[in-house]
């Protein structure tokens, strides 16, 4: 299906040079002279880099048809993350560089979204906020401003700060996004 430059949206999926693009973010520019153009930032779904790239607003790109698989989190072992879809038990491993930052938010029955395309797995999606249980912390200190933070470890290695008040073995939630306390769970 071809999509023209000027129909872009944020999260559109397209094929730019063989590879999946996301688009990211996009303005319509008309220059004095000449035909309108199309400022973009894409994401490569492959590699994760980002580019800032101008386009023609006639031009056509073809739709990237990228494959959502839900699946759970299921162990990891020797740097491997093993997932597994429940309606057909088929299981899917990513290597610790495939998974990134998001090896510190995965806990046992994770119900993640696989991005897929071509039958290759590009990325995880997870949840917004993921509960996870103090492993390590100070203790707190009386008499200490309330807007004052501790650092904390997490029983999946993230290391975070926390308010004075988290105590180890406690459950918090903890953003997907950037990795920053959220709330107790």
């Amino acid at each position: 299906m071809a999509i023209e430059a000027g129909d872009f949206r944020t999260g559109l999926t397209i094929l730019v040079d063989g590879d999946p693009w996301v688009v990211l973010d996009f303005q319509h520019v008309k220059p004095g002279k000449g035909a309108a153009i199309l400022k973009t930032k894409l994401k490569n779904l492959k590699t994760g880099s980002t580019q800032e790239r101008n386009f023609n607003a006639s031009t056509k790109f073809d739709a990237a048809m990228i494959e959502k698989k839900i699946v759970n989190f299921s162990y990891s072992v020797d740097n491997i993350y093993t997932f597994m879809d429940m309606e057909t038990y088929e299981t899917y491993e990513l290597t610790e560089e495939q998974i990134g930052f998001n090896k510190y938010f995965m806990v046992d029955g994770l119900q993640v979204s696989l991005m897929m395309y071509e039958g290759n797995v590009l990325n995880v999606d997870l949840p917004a906020t993921v509960n996870l249980t103090v492993a390590e912390t100070t203790p707190a200190i009386k008499g200490a401003p309330s807007t004052q933070t501790k650092d904390a470890t997490t029983d999946t290695g993230l290391t975070l700060k926390v308010p004075p008040f988290i105590e180890q073995g406690e459950m918090i939630a903890v953003s997907t996004a950037d990795g920053k306390y959220s709330g107790r769970a």
